[in-house]
């Protein structure tokens, strides 16, 4: 296994959507999530994370170490089994090898983490076997995003679509076309932040340097192979990282997140590129034992 990361980092991500939906929100008829009281956009750490995801089982399919625990074709307990099987025992046994090996949570949470790079980047709960003396237990990630929020309060529009194709024989013979709904918003800048713990990485689950470029990489393309008609057209702009030289840290991470700044062009009422904007980033702000990277 890997030798785990040894320096704290926290990033920002800027990404934009031309004429889709980034992210809709069930309870509202699908429409995007917004901050009912101020108008902002919200895409949530859940999105982005799968987007993630996605993207690392797109290039790193099928090699040792780069499963994805949160797949939407395989069930949790599919992947649970694979520790049972690993241990060579039946789920029926799990509390007498449990009694006889105390370090057995250990050896599970570690092949889990090993096998798993969502689990060594996110952490996961992996409990699902209620009934069972052993499970997989959880581990807490050293990756963590919070929601994205959008630069300007967002105007989201209701398009009305017509198709051809009609859903059934009677409908047919009455009408030639039938109506549906989508939303969009024209145009809106997202910014999202997050944070990599080196210690959890170094206690939990191993998460190492190969990982961390891998999850840059997943980051500047996470919207590359996930183009759809209904998220338009979607783009990461920026990835700031701050890389501090110790492993706890040299600055609080919100001193870091100030140091950039994002506004609109002077003349700019309605954004609708990401050129309407201006972004900088105060490097001489930045404090002493902390680098900072644009790495897009």
């Amino acid at each position: 296994m890997a030798e785990a990361i040894k320096n704290r980092y926290e990033f920002v991500i800027l990404f934009d959507v031309e004429n889709g939906n980034p992210n809709g929100d069930p309870d509202a008829g699908n429409m995007p999530r917004i901050d009912s009281e101020t108008g902002y956009g919200i895409v949530t750490d859940v999105c982005l994370k799968r987007k993630i995801r996605n993207y690392v089982l797109t290039a790193r399919e099928g090699e040792p170490g780069y499963d994805i625990y949160i797949h939407e074709s395989v069930p949790l307990n599919v992947s649970d089994k694979r520790a049972y099987e690993y241990l060579g025992v039946q789920e029926a046994d799990a509390k007498k090898l449990k009694k006889n090996d105390p370090d057995i949570d250990r050896k599970i949470r570690d092949f889990m983490c090993q096998n798993f790079y969502d689990i060594r980047a996110f952490g996961a709960v992996m409990t699902t076997f209620v009934k069972a003396a052993l499970n997989c237990g959880q581990v807490r990630g050293p990756v963590q995003l919070g929601f994205a929020r959008s630069i300007d309060p967002i105007m989201p529009q209701e398009v009305t679509i017509t198709r051809v194709a009609i859903t059934t024989e009677a409908d047919a013979e009455k009408k030639g076309t039938e109506m549906g709904r989508k939303y969009v918003v024209p145009y809106a800048l997202y910014r999202a932040e997050g944070y990599i713990s080196a210690n959890l990485a170094r206690k939990s689950t191993g998460f190492s340097e190969d990982d961390l470029s891998l999850l840059w990489e997943a980051i500047i393309n996470m919207f590359e192979h996930d183009h759809s008609a209904a998220r338009g057209k979607m783009a990461v702009r920026e990835l700031v990282v701050f890389r501090h030289d110790s492993e706890l840290g040299n600055a609080p991470s919100h001193k870091l997140f100030d140091t950039i700044s994002v506004k609109r062009r002077d003349g700019v009422d309605y954004p609708r590129s990401y050129g309407d904007y201006e972004v900088t980033v105060d490097t001489a702000a930045v404090p002493e034992g902390v680098t900072c990277t644009r790495m897009v």
